[in-house]
This record gives structure tokens, C-alpha cells and sequence, in this order.
């Protein structure tokens, strides 16, 4: 028997999970931790409940009373009952993933699974996945929400990247480097700045910046639209200290008036 579209929120499957911590059914581990104040561990899950028949038994892909299928997909390892999403199970990553698989690899340096077209093509950070998400702070690496990899190698979750571009923040919340191609926006910035000289005081001052694309440290010159890097041409740059004005040149001396003499006294 094919499996019937019911389950939760979460997954399409015709069972329920036995929680091993609590005794009690739920239809998913997110289901359970929502409504309880521990975690399910899926993979210690034993016994599952039919929901078309009720009998309760060994966790297994289909019911051994009325044999429909209690999920399309079925990990015997994760315990994990879902529609078809041509999920695969990846043994370095512990979990099962949404595939196919042949459009995925495992990176052994950052240790999980990434798209193909970025083997060779991305920046490794060791363990990455297995940090929180820096922006809604929620485990990353088990999430059924997707990442995206950033150009410096750190993950935020699709969603969080999305809302932090929507406030107009750029910048990876953990290292700072641009999380996305800025040049387009560098060379307007170019234009504004070109068309907005700084008054005469302030046209010759430089100051010092450190950059957070290619963290160049360098003088630059000073104009408050943008300190533009020198090394890489990004303005996603800091401040390193105070103004450098130029040295002035040195006064002339004021010319000074003759001395009067004393006129000698009549003899």
C-alpha cells in the first residue's frame, strides 16, 4: 500500500514516533519539542504507531498489520518518514539530506554536504555546520531549513540571509567580510563620492582603515560617504585612528619695523 498524505506540519507520514525519553507519540521530534520541555533523540526511536491502524511496533518503512507505507522515503538509521525529496542518507554528515546525491558532495574540512558546482569553489571552515546560525542563533547543521555558504566559508540558514539583506545589512555577522558581490554598489559609491568634495579643510586629510574583505591595512583618504580600500577597492572598511592632516608650511616671518635711534642731545 502506497502512504496515505497525511503526518504534521513537518513531514508527510502515516506513523508516529515513540519517544524514547518520554513514552509518548508524536508524529516528528519538532512536534515533540514543541509541545514538551526536553529533545527527542530520533535516533534512539524503537517503535512507531500506525495512524491508519494503530498497532504499535518495531520502526520499520511499512505497517506490519495493514502494510501501507509510513513514508515515500524511509532511513532506517534516522528514523526519518517523508514524501519522496530524494533524500539520502550521508554517513560523514550523520544525517539524511535532500538530494538528489549526485548533485552534492561531502567536503571532509568544513564536514558537510554542499552543491557541486562549489567542489574546489568555496572556502573551507573546519566543522562549519556544527556552529549555530549567527543571526537566529538555531542549530544549522540538522535544520530542514537550507544554508547558504558565504564567500568567506561561514553558513547563515536561506531565510536569516534573506531578512538580514532586507534591512540592508551586507556584512557576515561573524567575520564582517561582504556576504555577497558589493562591486556594483562600490562604483556608485565611487560616483557619490566624486560628486560630494569634502570642504577645503578636510581635503588633504587621510586616516588609516583595516579592511574587512581583504584586511589590507592602509591610509587612505578621508570623506565621510566612505573610506574606499585602497588593495581591493571595497568599502567595507573600519577606522584605525584619528585624522592625518598634511603639515602646514611654515609662516614667513613678519617683516619688522626699524628702530627708532635716540637723537643725540644738543651740545
Amino acid at each position: 500500500m502506497a502512504a496515505t498524505e497525511v503526518g504534521c506540519e513537518h513531514y508527510v507520514r502515516s506513523c508516529r514516533l515513540k519517544a524514547p525519553c518520554c513514552g509518548k507519540f508524536y508524529v516528528c521530534r519538532l512536534c515533540h519539542d514543541a509541545e514538551e520541555d526536553h529533545q527527542m533523540d530520533r535516533f534512539q526511536v524503537k517503535e512507531v504507531q500506525c495512524i491508519v491502524c494503530n498497532a504499535v511496533q518495531e520502526a520499520q518503512h511499512a505497517c506490519k498489520e495493514c502494510n501501507v507505507k509510513f513514508g515515500e522515503y524511509y532511513c532506517g538509521i534516522c528514523h526519518l518518514f517523508d514524501k519522496d525529496k530524494k533524500q539520502y542518507h550521508c554517513q560523514p554528515c550523520g544525517i539524511c539530506r535532500i538530494g538528489p546525491r549526485e548533485k552534492y558532495f561531502h567536503c571532509e574540512k568544513c564536514n558537510l554536504c554542499l552543491a557541486c558546482n562549489l567542489q574546489g569553489n568555496h572556502k573551507c571552515v573546519e566543522n562549519v555546520s556544527r556552529q549555530n546560525c549567527p543571526v537566529c542563533m538555531e542549530d544549522i547543521h540538522t535544520s530542514r531549513i537550507g544554508a547558504d555558504v558565504l564567500p568567506c566559508g561561514h553558513l547563515l540558514h536561506k531565510t536569516c540571509f534573506i531578512e538580514m539583506c532586507k534591512t540592508g545589512a551586507y556584512r557576515c555577522p561573524l567575520c564582517m567580510h561582504s556576504a555577497c558581490d558589493m562591486q556594483a554598489y562600490w562604483e556608485e559609491r565611487d560616483k557619490e563620492i566624486a560628486q560630494s568634495p569634502m570642504p577645503t579643510e578636510y581635503q588633504d586629510a587621510t586616516v588609516k582603515i583595516i579592511c574587512n574583505d581583504c584586511q589590507a591595512h592602509c591610509t587612505v583618504p578621508f570623506h565621510v560617504l566612505g573610506l574606499k580600500c585602497s588593495g581591493c577597492g571595497s568599502y567595507n572598511t573600519a577606522q584605525d585612528g584619528g585624522l592625518i592632516q598634511p603639515p602646514q608650511p611654515p609662516h614667513p616671518p613678519e617683516p619688522q619695523e626699524p628702530q627708532q635711534q635716540d637723537t643725540p642731545p644738543d651740545p
